[in-house]
């Protein structure tokens, strides 16, 4: 059996061969990534490092960077799905790490979220909203797409800026517009968001008793980069779920100043006079009050008002 060897040797004297690698090599030696790398460690690298890593440089080059080529993960058309290459100098030769790119980086950080809150499911419509397919045919719709934008357009980590409370009736793109919000913060700035149905959500907290895994649900939602507190005033409330938890969350971000969303079928005041009073009936008016003006200072009021378009 002919060895490697001499089978690569073989290849070499063949003109076809020769005119294929010259070709490949030409294309390496002048993409600009490459031309850029070599500059960097200029004074590291010889020749000869140079042509025992043709391939890994060719790899390298094939590959796509900063998500360039990939609309969503699931279109990665890299060797790795969700990895992008570096190249790095590794003793005598040049290699190549895979890192996670920023749309893996999201995803995994979505997902290990999903595993210890479930109610953070939302319709597959709003996990798939965009700016683009936000209708603008009312005065409110359009009020509240042009600071939905410029939050998404100016929001850096560590920035203080207000989030914005959404109110209005049943349909009109609420939700739909959180969707936007969170989804343009993970493709263009790799920020994550966490989405929470707040009636679910309670529930969920309340179920969690059994199993001691509270405290550590409300600290994922106490300290995500940004909060969507998806249809408040829809839950059935408690004095529990409004002080020790909704309390709880909002008094942290207001404290770290981090950034909080809301929608609701309720302006302010019914949301005030809905945290009033419990189930039970009970009428606490000067806490309801306290987490009111928690909420005012998180947020901005927008009125969304149009047809209802889930007809």
């Amino acid at each position: 059996m002919e060895s490697i060897n001499d089978t690569l040797r073989s290849l070499s004297m063949n003109s076809s061969f020769k005119q294929r690698y010259s070709d490949m090599k030409h294309e390496i030696m002048n993409h600009p990534d490459i031309r850029q790398f070599f500059l960097s460690h200029q004074g590291e690298i010889t020749s000869s490092m140079v042509e025992n890593s043709l391939m890994k440089l060719y790899e390298y080059i094939t590959q796509t960077k900063d998500c360039q080529a990939c609309s969503r993960l699931e279109s990665c058309v890299n060797m790795m799905q969700g990895f992008e290459p570096k190249l790095i100098l590794n003793s005598n030769s040049i290699d190549i790490q895979y890192h996670p790119c920023r749309k893996k980086i999201v995803h995994d950080e979505r997902k290990k979220t999903e595993k210890l809150i479930q109610s953070i499911y939302v319709p597959k419509d709003i996990l798939q909203a965009s700016f683009a397919d936000f209708s603008l045919e009312s005065d409110g719709r359009l009020m509240a797409y042009e600071h939905a934008e410029r939050f998404v357009r100016e929001y850096e980590i560590g920035k203080k800026m207000k989030g914005l409370y959404l109110y209005g009736k049943f349909g009109v793109g609420k939700s739909y517009l959180l969707g936007a919000i969170a989804n343009h913060l993970a493709e263009k700035k790799q920020i994550s968001s966490l989405i929470v149905y707040v009636p679910e959500f309670f529930r969920e907290m309340k179920q969690s008793l059994s199993d001691h895994s509270t405290n550590d649900k409300l600290e994922v939602v106490k300290k995500a980069p940004v909060l969507m507190l998806d249809d408040i005033g829809a839950e059935v409330m408690t004095s529990w779920t409004r002080d020790e938890i909704l309390g709880s969350i909002i008094q942290f971000r207001m404290q770290e100043n981090l950034p909080t969303f809301f929608s609701s079928n309720f302006d302010y005041g019914e949301l005030q006079h809905h945290l009033t009073y419990s189930q039970r009936g009970e009428e606490e008016k000067i806490k309801a009050a306290r987490i009111m003006e928690r909420i005012k200072y998180l947020s901005t009021p927008i009125l969304v008002n149009g047809p209802n378009l889930r007809n």
